[in-house]
């Protein structure tokens, strides 16, 4: 039997359909995933020895189009957490109303600990245990944690081999010399600004330089501090898994990055003070903004947040139990769907510009992507304020009603009413 999402995501979504205009069978359909596959990955190390590890395809729902989602390697990917980013992802291609569904894969490994010849084997090892379910009609695969348009560019290959033919619209971020598309890498980032810059004066009234700390320096959040201290943003605090730092005066972004870049790491940063890592998600700052894995914020520490808004870059982020803890102390939060969307909406954009043969500019996808930003960005307040509703609650509303639309439109809510 499928796995099913995490409680986390089941519970925002029993609290979703409560306020949506939504079908039972839709109800129903959206329970558990559409497919579930579960691969054994051998791996030929490069001393002669043999590894095998677990690989996840998840195409939770097709109904809008193609499943779409990326893959990440990372030692903790298992089947429910691959199944939870999958729903998340039909979600989120739904309030972007992207012709796409929600799929995500996944390897249990630590990329970290793979030789660059190694990586190269397992990503193309993935490829070939899940081509069967892979394709530009059926789930269309795209980069996630610890992937990069590298491994992209090796599983597109590792496609097209399997295929005897080019399969460009199979897998986005690819590098540009396979057919990828200016601003790929830089379109999470991208997309989380332009929600912030919409609901800036809304959450954040008139200031001048309002404070950020990032949690994640990673290629979103690195990409975000940039952006954001470009656009007279005061980062004050980025953090990896090893180090935080913090300037109150706000930090040289440019170089920490080039730091990062150099070391590896945030230790021993040029400049402004060094903390615990951890110390970032509670500083006193306007806007914080995770950017690394799920879970970041909950329970245990959602009381120590003193953060006026909260900005999702990465999946996930805040648990279920944290959001009613940040709401009674009134922190506003920008939902994941919504504020790292940017990512999927360009992988759009390379799905049709590899359809088509063509090849956008970068200034055809900078546009776009704004346009799609704030129009959905609009669409989700104004349903968060006739319903009174937060913004979570509000994208995932938004969400369910579209895809409750597209799924009563294919006769499947008659066929299992029993009309």
């Amino acid at each position: 039997m499928p796995v099913a999402v995490a409680a986390d995501a089941a519970r925002r979504f029993e609290e979703a359909c409560e306020h949506a205009r939504i079908s039972r069978d839709t109800h129903e359909l959206l329970m558990r995933p559409k497919s579930s596959l579960e691969v054994a990955i051998p791996l030929r190390r490069d001393d002669g020895s043999l590894e095998v590890y677990a690989g996840y395809r998840v195409r939770f729902d097709d109904t809008r189009g193609p499943a779409k989602g990326g893959i990440r390697f990372h030692p903790d990917v298992d089947p429910q957490e691959v199944t939870t980013l999958a729903f998340w992802m039909t979600c989120k291609t739904a309030v972007m109303d992207l012709p796409f569904g929600g799929g995500k894969g996944g390897v249990a490994v630590d990329p970290k600990q793979l030789s660059a010849a190694e990586l190269e084997r397992l990503s193309r090892a993935y490829v070939a245990a899940v081509a069967d379910v892979l394709g530009a009609d059926v789930d269309v695969p795209a980069p996630d944690v610890a992937t990069d348009e590298m491994v992209m560019g090796w599983m597109a290959h590792e496609l097209a081999r399997i295929r005897r033919g080019h399969q460009p619209a199979a897998v986005t971020g690819k590098p540009l010399a396979l057919g990828g598309i200016p601003g790929r890498s830089s379109a999470t980032s991208e997309g989380a600004f332009h929600v912030l810059e919409e609901l800036r004066a809304s959450l954040l009234g008139d200031l001048d330089e309002p404070s950020v700390a990032i949690q994640g320096f990673g290629n979103a959040g690195a990409q975000l501090a940039s952006r954001l201290a470009g656009a007279g943003y005061r980062v004050v605090a980025v953090s990896d898994s090893s180090a935080a730092v913090h300037d109150d005066d706000g930090l040289d972004v440019e170089a920490l990055r080039a730091h990062k870049d150099r070391t590896g790491s945030l230790q021993d940063p040029p400049s402004g003070e060094q903390l615990d890592a951890g110390r970032v998600l509670t500083l006193d700052v306007d806007v914080l903004a995770p950017a690394a894995l799920e879970g970041a914020v909950h329970e245990g520490n959602a009381a120590d947040v003193r953060a006026r808004m909260i900005l999702e870059v990465a999946n996930g982020p805040v648990t279920a139990a944290a959001d009613t803890i940040l709401d009674e102390a009134g922190v506003q939060l920008v939902p994941d769907i919504l504020a790292n969307a940017g990512g999927v909406t360009v992988s759009w954009f390379e799905w049709i510009q590899g359809r088509q043969g063509e090849q956008w500019s970068a200034e055809d996808v900078a546009e776009r992507l704004e346009a799609r930003m704030l129009r959905e960005t609009g669409a989700v307040v104004r349903i968060g304020q006739e319903r009174n509703l937060p913004l979570r609650t509000a994208a995932y509303v938004h969400a369910l009603e579209r895809l409750t639309e597209a799924i009563d439109a294919t006769g499947t809510a008659e066929l299992f009413s029993g009309g």
